[in-house]
């Protein structure tokens, strides 16, 4: 295919885009940047531009949030929209599609959700702090098949499929603790109205409906707004709203497949102009072509692909961005001695990987799993210790669970220095792991 002076120039760009660990990358620029501000002499502006007061009005309707609350209940939605859709996408066709696929990466992040709440709730027991307890429960799948790309020689495939299964179901599990745990006083008007309107959407996607438009529509302009009306976290609407989304294809395989052959061979049958236009009839076939191309996609498929790139390169990089700068002082040690801090640490750092390894290792022994294709159990302790980074949805809980300054910096502090602890561990381990065959890893 020719490329123009633009497509040449651009391409760089696209094939970093399109690198499954750009994301990765973006997020760690994010949170550098986020750490050089907050500990520079632009600490003042820094914090002061993250409470901009933007008001949304309608009448005598209003919406009057900070920036930062805007990200962190608005665009974070979306983010979690896209969760739901992966969610959804795995249950129907991927590694969540039948019992046997599901069942160790759900016992697997079950552990890895327990035992850290668990240690944190130990240590902070009786204290203000108490209410922490969901802030190391979750892993940050970004972070962590960006770091997995560096011992993908290392790591066979089944045991990649196996993390990304175990953050997937780690991350209903996050949506979950949010609607039941971190919601706010609940208003049963608008809850209502929410969940009405949701009830809209599923029937849309039993009739048939599969215009995009009438999604979002209804999904931002009637649940997401009732659910943040409401005292729900508004996140979890993003969720519910990527159920509704049609996962079927209007046209099927075999009918796409006949369709194209027909089309093409129409299409060479043409006779060309001269020139770098087609005949009428050339552009008909083409438009034709991608009708039944359209057809042939599914809609949640097709949400998914447009916006993954929205979320990895501008709004989780934007939610890092915001949450992730704290001041870090001279006496960084001393400032991270306090239940909260401690309890992150010892929850992701230890909890995450005693709970993953733990939990596998028993279902595996009394043969209820078994462990995937030519993986070991120094891959599994690897990878566990990898689901020790939490950070973009420990932040986010940590918004949710407090709303004293000094201890959402306290778990700032815990989440950061765990999940570099728990990022160098995995990949230490992991780098001196080798593959096996299939029947050494019983």
């Amino acid at each position: 295919m020719h490329k123009n002076i633009l497509d040449r120039t651009l391409a760089p760009i696209h094939r970093f885009l399109h690198h499954e660990h750009s994301g990765g990358i973006m997020l760690f620029l994010a949170v550098i940047v986020g750490l050089v501000l907050a500990n520079s002499p632009l600490k003042q502006l820094y914090n002061e531009f993250w409470e901009t007061p933007i008001n949304i009005s309608f009448a005598d309707f209003h919406l009057n949030y900070s920036l930062h609350e805007w990200i962190n209940d608005g665009l974070m939605a979306m983010f979690f929209f896209v969760v739901g859709l992966e969610l959804k996408r795995e249950m129907i066709g991927g590694d969540l599609a039948s019992f046997e696929k599901a069942l160790l990466p759900f016992v697997a992040a079950l552990g890895g959700m327990l035992v850290p709440a668990a240690i944190y709730a130990s240590m902070n027991h009786d204290l203000p702090s108490a209410n922490g307890w969901g802030i190391p429960m979750a892993t940050d799948i970004v972070f962590t098949l960006a770091l997995l790309g560096v011992v993908s020689k290392r790591v066979p495939l089944a045991a990649k499929v196996f993390l990304v299964a175990l953050a997937t179901v780690d991350d209903l599990g996050a949506v979950i603790v949010i609607a039941l745990f971190y919601s706010s006083s609940l208003s049963l008007l608008h809850l209502f109205i929410g969940l009405a309107i949701f009830g809209i959407l599923l029937i849309g996607n039993v009739m048939g409906v599969r215009n995009i438009l009438f999604y979002i529509v209804l999904g931002i302009g009637g649940v997401w707004l009732t659910f943040l009306l409401s005292g729900v976290h508004a996140t979890i609407a993003g969720v519910l709203v990527a159920f509704t989304i049609p996962a079927r294809t209007k046209v099927d395989e075999n009918e796409y497949s006949s369709h194209i052959q027909k089309l093409m061979q129409r299409f060479n049958r043409e006779i060309p102009i001269n020139g770098p236009l087609t005949t009428s009839e050339q552009h008909s076939i083409i438009e034709r072509i991608k009708e039944v191309s359209y057809a042939a996609q599914t809609p949640l498929q097709k949400l998914e692909t447009a916006l993954h790139p929205w979320v990895s390169f501008l709004i989780i990089p934007l939610f890092a961005l915001s949450n992730a700068g704290v001041t870090v002082g001279g006496n960084f040690l001393s400032d991270i001695a306090n239940p909260v801090s401690l309890g992150v640490i010892a929850g992701l750092v230890i909890g995450k990987c005693l709970g993953i390894f733990s939990f596998t290792w028993l279902s595996s022994k009394l043969k209820i799993t078994k462990l995937p294709e030519k993986t070991g159990w120094k891959h599994i302790f690897g990878l566990s210790l990898l689901a020790g980074m939490g950070f973009t949805m420990s932040l986010f809980v940590t918004n949710l669970a407090f709303s004293d300054s000094e201890m959402i910096n306290q778990a700032k502090y815990g989440i950061l220095l765990a999940s570099s602890i728990a990022a160098i561990l995995g990949v230490l381990v992991l780098k001196t792991t080798v593959k096996i065959k299939e029947e050494e890893a019983d």
